[in-house]
């Protein structure tokens, strides 16, 4: 008799990036990813531009979530990730919720710490003394978050002055997700483990691990189940063709229409087999859920052979 082995279950995500690129671009890349069968589109939440020069366009994060809800059915949504200085995080948890119904329950509740001093000094924002100080405003914000999400109408009590705040209409989903994305193991990883949903790391694969194990520390010293938490890994930028040097001649050019940035090392640039090869090291500690960039102008080509050339290759491995 033979035995049929089940495929791995893997996720992708597809992170559109809103720097040095055009409305209808963004809102192609996006109806594109959910015909594709992506199972989550993301945008970043910067008003400047990060890679590349800080001196060019970007969308705002959230009106770019609004409007992709209105052209897509199937796909998640979310910011990868929300900077919690730009906004009271109860105002953010009624933003998200709105989402959720705009969207027909697919929002995804994204946020971290923040760290781009330029873009906050430009706008007037709090930025923080220091990472540890936005990094306590954090984990308070991701209290907050959590209570309106679970209606348990939650007050600020060091950082903010929220009061007894209501969440109504309640999201769609019963439990609208809550991701924190960072790495940080004195701070975020412990608020990762008392409120999130899910996370998102990436920094390669050595680092990937680290943190992970770290997070799973950090849930057992507050006893939570860290299989609650979705493990996403951001993958950095993909671009797939059939030889490894028309690859990488279409990887520059992206970086050059990006502000002129430099091009990033160890990225998913090269054939399908070589892209899969890079990715199936997290399989084997559990990561299956990758979220990978597409600056503009937003390579179809990748990420369509994202979806039909490598996703079998890793769910067969």
């Amino acid at each position: 008799m033979t035995h049929t082995v089940a495929p791995v279950p893997v996720k992708l995500g597809m992170l559109a990036w809103n720097q040095y690129t055009t409305w209808p671009a963004m809102r192609e890349a996006a109806v594109a990813a959910d015909r594709l069968g992506y199972d989550d589109i993301w945008t970043w939440d910067h008003l400047y531009p990060i890679v590349g020069s800080h001196e060019g366009p970007i969308l705002e994060g959230w009106m770019t979530l609004a409007a992709w809800a209105a052209v897509t059915t199937r796909s998640r949504l979310g910011l990868m990730v929300g900077a919690n200085p730009f906004r009271n995080p109860a105002l953010v948890a009624k933003m998200a919720t709105t989402l959720d119904h705009i969207s027909g329950g697919r929002a995804i509740l994204g946020i971290g710490g923040a760290w781009f001093a330029t873009e906050h000094a430009a706008y007037g924002l709090e930025f923080g003394a220091s990472p540890g100080e936005r990094l306590r405003w954090l984990d308070e914000a991701a209290r907050i978050m959590r209570g309106m999400i679970d209606g348990t109408e939650p007050s600020g009590n060091e950082f903010y002055t929220t009061k007894s705040v209501r969440n109504d209409p309640p999201p769609i989903q019963a439990r609208m997700p809550l991701l924190i994305g960072g790495g940080g193991e004195r701070r975020t990883l412990r608020t990762v483990a008392r409120y999130a949903d899910m996370c998102n790391v990436g920094g390669g694969f050595d680092n990937v691990k680290h943190k992970d194990q770290v997070l799973r520390a950090r849930c057992a010293e507050i006893g939570r189940d860290e299989s609650e938490i979705e493990r996403t890994v951001g993958m950095g930028i993909c671009v797939i063709r059939d030889t490894q040097e028309e690859a990488e001649r279409v990887g520059l050019a992206l970086f050059a229409a990006n502000g002129n940035a430099d091009p990033w090392a160890n990225q998913l640039i090269g054939t399908p087999e070589q892209v899969a090869e890079k990715m199936r090291p997290f399989l084997g500690i559990g990561f299956r859920h990758f979220i990978i960039g597409f600056p503009g102008p937003h390579d179809a080509e990748s990420m369509e052979r994202m979806i039909t050339d490598v996703k079998p290759m890793l769910e067969g491995s």
